[in-house]
């Protein structure tokens, strides 16, 4: 014979179907944050490709052909600045100090490699979640 459920019991039926959703919540937070941490890190410590100068002549002829006078060739979080985007958001003279990591090493690589050659890198914030800068985008332009 089955006892009937108490009240006292569906309460601790309801507490504990709490605790596992709170539990799979953090579990999944836990995981997205991770997840981020790990990209952060790649990002910080990724190189300028090889064949990168094969990389943009494709690139920028193909922007051309199609009329176009910029590329994006990068885009990462403006947390990925030490400033977090607060000198491109204010198109500042000086954005490009705010580089850190890849972002940096691919601004480097313009000013020895494609400056000279007369083109020209501008940065800004593509969008604003929460109101605040969200990813940056690097263009080259000519």
């Amino acid at each position: 014979m089955t006892d009937l459920l108490r009240p006292q019991d569906l309460t601790k039926v309801h507490q504990e179907a709490e605790l596992a959703k709170a539990k799979k919540a953090m579990d999944f937070a836990k995981h997205e944050e991770d997840e981020k941490q790990s990209l952060r890190e790649i990002f910080m410590s990724r190189e300028i490709h090889p064949e990168a100068k094969t990389r943009i002549n494709a690139a920028v002829r193909r922007a051309a052909e199609q009329g176009f006078r910029q590329v994006l060739v990068i885009e990462f979080p403006a947390t990925y600045c030490n400033d977090n985007g607060r000198c491109i958001n204010n198109l500042e003279s000086d954005w490009q100090l705010s580089l850190e990591g890849f972002a940096k090493r691919a601004h480097d690589y313009f000013l020895k490699e494609l400056k000279p050659l007369g083109f020209k890198m501008t940065a800004q914030v593509l969008d604003y979640p929460g109101g605040k800068p969200g990813r940056v985008g690097m263009f080259l332009g000519w």
